[in-house]
């Protein structure tokens, strides 16, 4: 690639010089290292997917599965929850593996030396021309990690003005460099680059990402506060709103909830201590933890579950969904029935389940429900197969009975017979229906 006298001088005016050697203690992967640490401890903050592991291709291209910012933690997720990877081949090694270091390699020799994981020195290549062909042989062999190694040689001796200038030509490498400054965490550097490119949504996730970093309740809130005015998108815009005012809501809660724990006064509290603070929790994580400690709270105050499903526009199946599992839990099994009991405009009671009967029982028996329990909701499955496939598996016999009774199958009937215990009230209860059955038959 040809270059003007001018954009040699501007190289050699601005680029850092700073040799490539074995031998640096501040080397790129060294800072690797610490980086990644980093950005593995910010996993502890939100959950983990994963769904979400994001994988470079032969081609350089990410692939995978991309986050949408559908929920407060997937946005997080979208951003930090990439799993350590080897970014590029050893570049060090102790001294006495350099017998067969040599400076007269060609690029070809050079770019597959580091496909093999081989000692290799990168210094020969000194001027911007050699630089870039380095690069564009390592893109032509479809290795990301011999890509990675190399982009890490020029993020070393470019200035970042002439290191972003071409790579915005060369997609494949630029590609790259994002997802490298992205594990290492080099935030700065990330910023800088989505700055020249002009990438300004790319850039406000970037500058949210920061609130990972902070610590204290307070500040960090005050930080999502300031994100909203970023270039998001206005689906995303209405999210980091949410984020800001998810975390309002359990900083207040916080608060509370830790004093009345601490003066030993609320029963709640009492039976079931506190495992863990609600602060930057997921929003399904919160609303659990409202249904768990503050279900029965009127709807103004800030840990109603209702004020939360209102606030956040909670669907009703993951609302019922999440209060079913919060009040099995605790076994308050007169809320689990008023959960699913609504009144019509006579005043005639029903149970309906926007869930489905069938995956309340699954979730009562996951908790542990007794059998009388269970027996009630099973009996409300419409699907005459999956409430017999639930009852034989949950062992309620007076629904299988009264099934295969309502069906008039006198066969299951008797083989059931010698499923149950013998003398049984069950045993008789098939005896009773199969005596009813024949007299019927022969009349």
């Amino acid at each position: 690639m040809n270059r003007t006298k001018v954009d040699e001088e501007e190289y050699w005016h601005s680029s850092k010089f700073k040799a490539f050697t074995f031998d640096d203690d501040d080397d790129e992967l060294s800072q690797l290292k610490e980086s990644k640490r980093a950005v593995n401890s910010l996993r502890d903050i939100v959950d983990d997917d994963d769904d979400d592991l994001e994988r470079v291709s032969w081609s350089g291209e990410p692939v995978g599965r991309r986050s949408r910012l559908g929920s407060f933690q997937s946005l997080s997720d979208a951003l930090s929850d990439i799993p350590p990877k080897s970014f590029a081949p050893e570049l060090r090694r102790p001294k006495g593996e350099y017998k067969d270091y040599s400076s007269d390699w060609s690029l070809s020799d050079t770019v597959r030396r580091l496909q093999k994981g081989k000692v290799c020195s990168l210094e020969r290549f000194r001027s911007l021309q050699d630089k870039l062909q380095l690069l564009e042989e390592a893109v032509s062999i479809h290795d990301g990690n011999v890509i990675t190694a190399v982009l890490i040689f020029l993020k070393r001796t470019l200035s970042k003005e002439i290191l972003f200038r071409e790579l915005e030509v060369r997609q494949v490498a630029l590609r790259h460099l994002i997802h490298f400054l992205k594990e290492i965490g080099d935030q700065k550097m990330l910023l800088d680059l989505f700055r020249y490119l002009d990438r300004t949504e790319e850039l406000a996730l970037s500058q949210y990402q920061e609130h990972l970093s902070i610590q204290d309740p307070e500040k960090r809130k005050e930080f999502l506060k300031s994100c909203i005015g970023l270039p998001f998108s206005v689906e995303d815009v209405a999210h980091i709103q949410d984020h800001y005012t998810l975390l309002e809501r359990q900083i207040i809660i916080e608060v509370n909830d830790r004093h009345l724990e601490s003066s030993g006064q609320t029963e709640i509290f009492r039976k079931h201590p506190r495992k863990a603070s609600i602060l930057n929790m997921p929003l399904v994580t919160t609303l659990f933890y409202s249904c768990f400690y503050h279900y029965t709270e009127p709807e103004g105050t800030f840990s109603s579950p209702i004020n939360l499903k209102k606030t956040f526009k909670i669907p009703d199946k993951q609302y019922v969904l999440t209060a079913l599992a919060a009040r099995a839990k605790l076994r308050a099994w007169q809320d689990v029935d008023a959960l699913f009991t609504t009144k019509n405009w006579l005043g005639y009671t029903k149970k309906r389940a926007p869930i489905g009967f069938h995956r309340v029982v699954e979730i009562l028996h996951k908790n542990n429900a007794p059998v009388q329990v269970l027996q009630e909701y099973i009996r409300l499955v419409e699907d005459v197969d999956t409430k017999l496939n639930l009852a034989t598996k949950f062992k309620c016999h007076d629904v299988v009975i009264e099934t295969y009774r309502d069906l008039k199958d006198r066969q299951q009937l008797v083989a059931y017979r010698d499923k149950v215990d013998k003398a049984s009230a069950e045993e008789e209860k098939i005896d009773s229906i199969l005596s009813n059955l024949q007299i019927r038959w022969k009349n």
